[in-house]
């Protein structure tokens, strides 16, 4: 038998005695490999039990050893054989109180000498999603096994945490909303619970963002006080939503249906053009003499989305505050922002509104930012903590934060994927960097940017950014799904709102990061970001698992503690 690039794997069979015989077979397509049929046969006394396979290309032998082979854990094992590296499901088929159980599982055979397990008694769950073979999101099952071998071994130790975990998204543009509004209520209530829900094959993304006014993935750019040239609105009594009220705020109402409790950030990307010193929705910067009233605008958008049943949980003070380059935008220095701050936090108080006030969220190649207003005590007492985004910079950066002022929180807040986007290249880098490296660096949530772009990436404002690649790509009530939606997903689903995390060290070739759950589980996240397939352990309360991961694939574990 040829063991070139093929692998032997082990698969652990109930067996028993029967007086009849039975066949069950299934077929299935993997990514680019080719169709196999299994049937298993099951006939008296178990001797001839054998898994027979047919192929529409390449070579399989597959093939059982008899009652000869050692028993592991009192159960009968079943030893095979080779075959193809790809992934295949199988049917075994068990007796049980004297009739057959089927079960149906998707197991994945690795190249050369690589183990993988079906799930036995003590079994857990990994979420794979493998570009290389097309491997999307996909569920699989694994064992604890003793691994002996001198390969690394990532460490998970759930009695070390750290910070607990907000939520993992995306933020919910205007424009994402405007399209997923057009889709009918049918189809849009499937989007969303694919993406809202956490049962079955949905992936629970638990935290949003949204522009206060538009961001630049508006149609066009607006505020919600918009008034004709060299007119002033001091007292704000022309203020409204604008489009929001027929997009954002409907389906802000159909996502709370789903999930109640999430967090929802507001983020401005210009105060009104009467407020700035240039008249302008792009670029210029808040009068001071308009500190108070844009304070009070803030105070006016809480209030008026809490009485459409919305909770903004969090805001930040200006989107991208160094950068006017966008439309819409504002620039506001840190000592703007510091000043700013004083005002909006002395509203809040007067007004009895806890939403959290958190500042900078721009770039990490810059956090003196937020450090020179956590070092401004009348600022700092109304911070709780600092946002970055990563288009410039290291995610360390949120440690260097973190390390002068441990008792504020970090928050990662943005990040596009562009198009037309590298599922491998660009899985691996936000994975690696972000749903690894944020939390890591003491992050309590991660948001990827856009929800959902049109097949032209639209909509955008002029100037706007016309190559942000949406999670969903949404034509009319048709969807397919991006780079993005994978990124969040490998944490979302799992990684639950009070999720704290816990120590794993770092290994070569294998960033990772591990929490422990409100409901007791530990989930694990792992990339491979080597060139090869890597080999490696993961101990946890003594126990080892080998496993194998494909260059560029990212792995979710899931156990009960």
């Amino acid at each position: 038998m040829k063991k070139n690039k093929q692998t032997m794997i082990s698969i652990i069979a109930l067996a028993a005695l029967f007086s009849s015989c039975s066949k069950e077979s299934v077929t299935g397509v993997i990514g680019s490999k080719p169709t196999a049929s299994f049937t298993t046969e099951q006939v008296n006394n178990a001797i001839n039990t054998y898994l027979s396979t047919s192929t529409t290309a390449g070579a399989f032998n597959w093939q059982w050893q008899n009652e000869s082979d050692p028993k592991v854990n009192g159960v009968d094992s079943f030893r095979t054989y080779y075959a193809e590296a790809g992934d295949y499901r199988v049917k075994l088929l068990a007796l049980t109180n004297g009739g057959y159980d089927t079960t149906s599982q998707v197991i994945h055979v690795a190249q050369d000498d690589s183990t993988v397990f079906i799930p036995g008694f003590d079994s857990s769950i990994m979420y794979l999603t493998d570009p290389d073979y097309n491997v999307l999101f996909a569920k699989k099952k694994i064992q604890w096994k003793v691994a002996d071998n001198t390969l690394e071994t990532i460490k998970i130790d759930a009695s070390a945490s750290y910070q607990a975990m907000d939520g993992f998204g995306f933020t919910l543009t205007g424009g994402s909303a405007q399209l997923l509004m057009k889709m009918d209520a049918t189809t849009r209530q499937n989007v969303l619970q694919l993406l809202f829900a956490t049962t079955g094959n949905n992936i629970g993304i638990s935290y949003l963002r949204v522009s206060i006014g538009a961001s630049d993935l508006n149609d066009h750019a607006f505020t919600y006080d918009d008034l004709s040239t060299g007119a002033i609105d001091a007292s704000l009594s022309k203020f409204n939503l604008g489009p929001d009220s027929s997009t954002i705020v409907p389906l802000l109402k159909e996502i709370l249906a789903i999930n109640p409790n999430i967090p929802i950030l507001g983020s401005p990307w210009s105060a009104p053009a009467w407020m700035k010193d240039n008249n302008s929705l792009k670029a210029g910067s808040l009068k001071n003499d308009y500190m108070d009233t844009y304070a009070n605008y803030f105070v006016k958008y809480i209030q008026t989305m809490k009485n459409l049943g919305i909770n903004i949980a969090a805001i930040t003070p200006q989107n991208e505050p160094m950068n006017g380059n966008n439309n819409p935008s504002m620039v506001m220095t840190s000592d703007q922002q510091a000043s700013f701050v004083k005002v909006l936090g002395a509203k809040f108080k007067a007004n009895s509104i806890t939403s959290k006030i958190i500042v900078w969220d721009h770039n990490a190649d810059d956090a003196a930012y937020p450090i020179a207003i956590l070092n401004d005590a009348n600022a700092a007492q109304f911070v709780d903590g600092s946002a970055f985004h990563l288009y410039a910079g290291n995610i360390s950066a949120l440690s260097d934060v973190h390390n002068q002022f441990p008792n504020k929180n970090l928050y990662f807040t943005e990040q596009w994927v562009g198009a037309p986007s590298n599922l491998k290249g660009d899985l691996g880098w936000h994975v690696e960097n972000l749903i690894i490296g944020a939390p890591r660096n003491w992050s309590k949530n991660v948001l990827e940017w856009n929800l959902a772009s049109d097949p032209n990436l639209m909509p955008h404002t002029d100037g706007g950014c016309s190559n942000c690649l949406g999670a969903l790509t949404v034509n009319g009530n048709s969807y397919t799904i991006n780079t993005s939606y994978y990124i969040i997903a490998a944490a979302s689903k799992f990684v639950r709102p009070g999720s704290v995390r816990v120590s794993s060290n770092m290994i070569s070739g294998v960033p990772n990061v591990a929490f422990k759950t409100p409901d007791n589980h530990i989930v694990s996240i792992y990339l491979n970001n080597t060139g090869d397939k890597k080999a490696f352990n993961i101990q946890y309360n003594g126990k080892t698992m080998q496993y194998v991961l494909n260059s560029g694939a990212v792995a979710t574990f899931v156990w009960k503690q």
